[in-house]
């Protein structure tokens, strides 16, 4: 038999009791878990965010405006050029006339500008629907005109004054001739409106003709 020990001796319990008011550890976990408290969103943090919405929305209308404004000047430009160029070919040819020598090409003169008083009467109305006036195209389009039918003015005289005229505007009309064909095919494929496509289908089937003449002309002949 073992002896008899004598019992372990066991402190009394005695829990701490917090004091009302100080933080249990429960209560430090929970504060260490959950982090600081969100600041609240004062008014001004919307009215930003509404701002720039307003200003994206403005910078997207603007570019859309930029956009369609180029896409109607890049369509309207044919169109202009044609309202350009058409008086001032006729011009050239009016005040041809009298110094042309050979009969043939004073002959084909005579029935480009016949085509020309016609054609022009024809035009006006379709093109002014279209918002381009014959004859008073104004901006960058009439300059860019204007500086090419005086550089063609004084070839033809240089050509006048070397006893040449003939055969220099018989040149220079082939390739004015040239352009208005390849303009009022141009603005034909382009165009919605009806009576303008009519009218420059006519009228390009009856200068076609003469630029072939003019092309063909031989002062030797």
């Amino acid at each position: 038999m073992q002896p008899n020990q004598p019992p372990q001796y066991q402190p009394p319990y005695n829990p701490q009791v917090p004091q009302q008011g100080q933080p249990t550890s429960l209560d430090y976990l929970n504060q260490i878990s959950s982090g600081p408290a969100p600041k609240p969103k004062g008014p001004f943090g919307s009215l930003k965010r509404i701002i720039l919405f307003a200003a994206l929305a403005v910078v997207g209308i603007l570019i859309i405006i930029s956009v369609s404004a180029l896409i109607t000047d890049a369509r309207k430009a044919p169109l202009e050029r044609l309202g350009a160029q058409f008086p001032a070919a006729q011009e050239i040819a009016d005040n041809a006339q009298t110094n042309i020598k050979s009969g043939q090409l004073r002959g084909l003169n005579t029935d480009l500008r016949l085509f020309f008083t016609n054609a022009s009467r024809d035009l006006t109305a379709p093109l002014a629907t279209n918002g381009v006036t014959l004859g008073k195209v104004s901006g960058r389009v009439g300059a860019e005109e204007a500086a090419t039918t005086e550089a063609t003015v004084q070839r033809l005289e240089d050509a006048r004054l070397n006893a040449v005229f003939d055969r220099t505007y018989a040149r220079e009309m082939t390739y004015q001739i040239a352009t208005l064909l390849a303009l009022m095919k141009q603005v034909y494929t382009q165009t919605g409106n009806q009576e303008l496509k009519t009218t420059l289908q006519d009228a390009y089937n009856s200068l076609l003709p003469l630029h072939e003449n003019f092309s063909d002309f031989n002062e030797d002949a």
